[in-house]
């Protein structure tokens, strides 16, 4: 797993994008704060830059460094589900404005899969990650789904996991700083 880490980290730091096992699907990504690196996911997906996409995080300095305020229920949420859960959280900060919602909002997961989890230990930024589909097709659930022009359209594919079955992506739940709640995925 150490020469995955070092070779994605290597094609993250130089602005590439990668095809990589998340803890709920395949997902493609990037360093968050990269703008140009973030372009390319959008248009290699063919998604409307209006849709945001999900970052991954590995802790709670994390996110802290992405947002200055976040509401004591999310880690209450956090603490008690059972699968994984993509939070919506208000006012990030210090990641690609284009990731960033219309209404200032952006999805984060933290994750505990031990792929993803080190490489952002050695990234030191959060990891774009979107479904390893062009927008509107049905996620794949394994690595043999996966179209082929997204596995060309990357600029690596992590060697982990190819023979995974996929789980369902996570739960999606909005929480605003006002305190309201809206569950946007099951």
């Amino acid at each position: 797993m150490n020469t995955e880490i070092y070779n994605a980290y290597e094609v993250i730091k130089n602005g590439g994008i990668i095809l990589y096992p998340t803890d709920t699907v395949w997902g493609i990504g990037c360093d968050a704060t990269n703008p140009e690196a973030v372009a390319k996911i959008y248009a290699l997906k063919q998604r409307d830059d209006s849709k945001s996409m999900i970052v991954l995080m590995n802790g709670e300095k994390m996110m802290y460094n992405v947002f200055h305020q976040i509401p004591e229920v999310a880690w209450e949420i956090l603490d008690l589900s059972e699968k994984p859960t993509t939070l919506i959280l208000d006012n990030p900060r210090n990641v690609a404005p284009n990731l960033i919602a219309d209404d200032q909002t952006l999805g984060v997961r933290l994750v505990k899969e031990p792929f993803c989890f080190k490489l952002m230990e050695r990234m030191k930024h959060p990891l774009v990650s979107t479904s390893a589909n062009i927008s509107g097709q049905e996620t794949p659930k394994t690595f043999k789904e996966i179209s082929p022009n997204i596995i060309k359209g990357v600029d690596y594919v992590v060697n982990l996991h190819h023979d995974k079955i996929c789980k369902n992506p996570s739960t999606i739940i909005k929480l605003s700083l006002d305190n309201q709640v809206k569950i946007i995925r099951k």
